[in-house]
This record gives structure tokens, sequence and C-alpha cells, in this order.
């Protein structure tokens, strides 16, 4: 089986939306207080404490425009932090009770139909090792199962 990687949003991406950058709409990121719950920045892959402030914002992690190139929410801490770095593990947000949905894309960024699902995170490396199974899966979208919300990307080497 292929070591799985586990990736942020990259710090350059990051900084300019903490320092006041457009975010996928053109639109200045908001901000609001944590409240510790289910507020995962997508820079540290870890949940925004309780009081500090978060952004929230439009992100797009595609490069290319076309129909599959989907586009939503984020949150990220509004202070800089530093970025994951255990990418071998999975993160410790993502509890082995909670759910995420994973969904393969080609080399056009394009969703691969048959490899999405929803999957319990204990069952990660065994799903995204199915994903990858397939030639043409260039990458895993890692997406909240409940609401679709960009999470990670996932690939391997």
């Amino acid at each position: 089986m292929k070591n799985l990687v586990f990736l942020p949003l990259a710090t350059d991406v990051v900084r300019k939306l903490q320092r006041g950058g457009a975010d996928a709409n053109g639109r200045t990121p908001e901000k609001f207080i944590s409240d510790g719950e289910g507020v995962p920045c997508r820079h540290c892959l870890a949940n925004i404490k309780a009081g500090d402030e978060v952004l929230v914002l439009s992100h797009k992690p595609f490069q290319t425009k076309q129909p599959y190139a989907e586009q939503g929410p984020i949150f990220l801490h509004s202070a800089e932090c530093e970025s994951y770095q255990e990418v071998d593990k999975l993160p410790s947000v993502y509890t082995p009770e909670g759910q995420l949905l994973l969904r393969g894309y080609d080399k056009e960024e394009r969703i691969i139909y048959g490899t999405g699902t929803i999957i319990e995170n204990s069952n990660i490396a065994q799903i995204a090792a199915r994903i990858f199974s397939n030639p043409d899966v260039q990458f895993i979208h890692a997406r909240s199962a409940s609401n679709n919300c960009y999470q990670f990307k996932i690939t391997h080497n």
C-alpha cells in the first residue's frame, strides 16, 4: 500500500487571506469568534480554540475553471498559525468516530465518478488506497460528510 500524504492549504495562500486578501469570490474574509467546536483551520488542521478569531471565506481548491471545480466555505485562524507538519498522519482533529467524504480527481482536476464515498475516519487509509488503485486518480479531496466543505488534500508516495 502507498503511503498517504495529508496536505493542508499552502502557507502562501493562507497568509494572503490572513492579511486581508480576497477569497474565491473576490471578497475579504469574514471574521467571528470561535466557540471551540467544529471549526477546523485548513492550514494547521486543528480546531480553532474557543475565543480565538476565525476567518470564514470561500475557497476553490482547484487551478482550473470547469464544472467540477467546486468552491465553498472554509475556516482559517485569523492570526498566523503553523502549517500542519505531520503529513504522513491523519490530523487528530479528524477523530476515528467522525466521518469524511472522499472523492478522487484526475490530472485535469475533474471528479472521477465512482470514487466519492462517505467513510468513517478510522477507514481512511483503506478507502483512500482503494480510490488510488484507479490509475486515473491523481489526488483525493477530503470534505465534510455533512456539509461538503473542503478539509484537506490527500496524495501518496
